[in-house]
């Protein structure tokens, strides 16, 4: 009886059998990382399972068989849930689709990570696999002509393609309380589902033109600000051999793998200072000048950090989880490496790590870098855990000044990597020196000691360039804070959860401290916050370097706008001229976009 009822309704009975597929594949890929009953709102659990079952069935009517669909869907979810879940412990934020450009790069440093599953994971993945082997007694086959599947596999395609431009027009995701707002992506994703939140991502993929763009009206602005407020009158220009170099100082930029001071989340008490010498520059010290960056990125995404510093241009424009070097940067771009060469700069770039990560090899010469050094070029070299250390990047750039030209002055571009992240293995050539007391925080612990060598090799390499000559200013600051998994005690002792931290306690995670010394005089001062994009333009000013019209315009922009990143925007006055933000979007489209060839 019971095989004649299917027989007779097993075209519903498999329809029924297949829908439930799309729906626990959804279910079981939130479980890596929370309980998606309780997080994910309403209308997004339903815009979820949504999208599972559009693009299960899409592939179902297009192959004919379920088994084939139901196989794909699970393994498609398994594999996002996972990659989601270990970008998440490692980054501490959720995967987005510019992610998949940084393959490489991930590829290169998964290695110095610990991948060890929790009972979590291996429940899930076991129950995935279960699902999977059964799938192959699902071997119903559609019975419909290929030219009618063909054109309901079509139709189907449509729909979904509609309903991912729905989810990510704005007045939708508010009608249907959607969160939208990109500066907490981990808070999105859990509360929006990831399918959901991928598919809102996709949006911003494309940058779009700022309203009023023109190429003839940016550089219209730009010639607005060719003369600075310093009443310095020549016409710098990046690209422009002024072959003027006989007063310009040696430029020395160091940004620091994770370096950070966590004391900015709150009080924590160590068995002895991690960072004495940076702590004894940023309570006053002579030709120095200290405070905080606002970066753009938390536990990792460096390249971004790097592209604001180098371009003076902010992530604030740029759409969410783009990494610029890997989208945007095809051709040559106007940088301060440009700009300085065009001052008649020898300029270097160097990174103890492998060329094709974030893919410098590519980048650097496009920003104007005419030397660069990677791992494969630090013939001597001392390791920390799995990392060429800070010591040897540093005698490295000590190596580079001693054989520059002697006609000219260099600017030296140094990118470390020995305190990248993981932090939670063992090593046989490095000790933790530094304990957080009451904690309980290993990974804590092994970051803290990592910083209190970055400190003292800091101390040694402006040690040396006291005793050197020629005129040198140093630039030191971290790109980014750690992950969660290093952050998350501090929080806690201080009262904050880090899965649910509010706007100001989110500001906290995005600070880094920034020095710079140099060995002859400049102007002291402590205490001067800024976001990145401005640091390069306020290091020149202070060096006594010409500032271009670019770069002017930022100091002017910077009076009003301390702090633009992708995570804040900060004025200082309630009556600020937005006038100067919208030229901000202007040339920075101009800039990154249209201005190629020009340097």
């Amino acid at each position: 009886m019971l095989k004649n009822l299917y027989t007779k309704y097993k075209v519903f009975v498999n329809g029924i059998i297949f829908s439930v597929m799309p729906f626990i594949s959804f279910i079981l890929m939130e479980f890596y990382e929370h309980n998606p009953f309780i997080e994910i709102r309403p209308v997004a659990f339903l815009f979820n399972i949504l999208l599972f079952e559009l693009l299960a069935w899409i592939v179902y009517v297009f192959t004919g068989r379920m088994k084939w669909a139901v196989r794909f869907i699970l393994i498609a979810a398994m594999i996002f849930g996972m990659i989601n879940h270990y970008v998440m412990l490692f980054r501490s934020t959720p995967f987005v689709p510019w992610d998949i450009f940084s393959i490489k790069t991930a590829s290169s440093v998964a290695g110095n990570y610990d991948f060890m599953p929790t009972a979590r994971v291996i429940i899930v993945t076991v129950i995935y696999i279960v699902l999977v082997v059964l799938a192959h007694f699902m071997n119903y086959r559609m019975e419909m002509k290929i030219k009618l599947r063909l054109i309901l596999g079509a139709i189907i395609t449509v729909v979904l393609c509609l309903f991912v431009s729905a989810l990510q027009n704005e007045d939708f995701q508010t009608d249907n309380y959607l969160y939208p707002f990109l500066f907490t992506p981990a808070y999105m994703t859990k509360v929006n589902g990831m399918a959901v939140t991928f598919a809102m991502d996709m949006a911003y993929i494309a940058v779009d033109k700022p309203a009023g763009y023109s190429e003839e009206n940016a550089r219209q602005i730009l010639d607005e600000y060719k003369n600075d407020d310093n009443g310095q009158k020549e016409d710098v220009s990046e690209g422009s051999d002024t072959n003027n170099n006989e007063k310009m100082p040696n430029i020395i930029v160091i940004m620091d793998e994770a370096f950070s001071d966590l004391s900015v989340l709150g009080n924590f008490e160590t068995n002895k200072d991690y960072m004495p010498f940076v702590h004894s520059l940023q309570n006053g010290a002579d030709n120095t000048i200290t405070g905080y960056l606002n970066v753009s990125v938390c536990g990792g995404n460096t390249a971004d950090t790097e592209f604001e510093f180098l371009t003076g241009n902010t992530m604030a424009f740029l759409p969410a989880g783009s990494i610029p070097y890997q989208q945007y940067i095809k051709d040559t771009t106007p940088s301060l490496a440009s700009y300085l060469k065009g001052l008649g700069y020898e300029t270097y770039a160097q990174h103890p790590y492998n060329a094709s990560g974030w893919n410098r090899e590519t980048v650097y010469p496009l920003l104007g870098f005419e030397n660069m050094a990677f791992a494969p070029d630090y013939l001597s070299r001392d390791v920390i855990r799995n990392y060429i250390s800070d010591k040897t990047s540093f005698e490295k750039i000590i190596e580079t000044y001693e054989n520059k030209p002697e006609d000219k002055p260099a600017f030296i571009f140094n990118v470390t990597m020995q305190n990248h992240g993981g932090y939670t293995d063992t090593y046989w050539n490095f000790t933790n020196t530094i304990n957080a007391k009451g904690l309980g925080n290993d990974a804590l612990n092994q970051y803290l000691s990592l910083i209190k060598l970055t400190d003292s090799d800091l101390s040694s390499l402006i040690s040396y360039f006291k005793e050197q000559d020629e005129k040198t200013i140093i630039v030191f600051f971290g790109d980014h804070q750690p992950n969660d998994t290093v952050a998350s005690s501090v929080l806690a002792e201080n009262g904050m959860d880090y899965s649910n931290l509010s706007t100001e306690e989110t500001y906290l995670r995005y600070q880094v401290p920034y020095v710079v010394w140099a060995n002859y005089d400049i102007q002291e001062a402590q205490n001067q916050d800024m976001s990145v994009n401005y640091l390069a333009a306020n290091v020149l000013k202070t060096a006594g370097v010409p500032t271009s019209d670019y770069q002017n315009f930022l100091l002017e922009l910077q009076k009003d706008y301390p702090i633009i990143s992708a995570i804040r925007t900060e004025d200082v006055k309630a009556d600020t001229d937005e006038e100067m933000l919208k030229k901000y979007k202007i040339l920075q489209y101009y800039r990154l976009f249209d201005q190629k060839g020009d340097n």
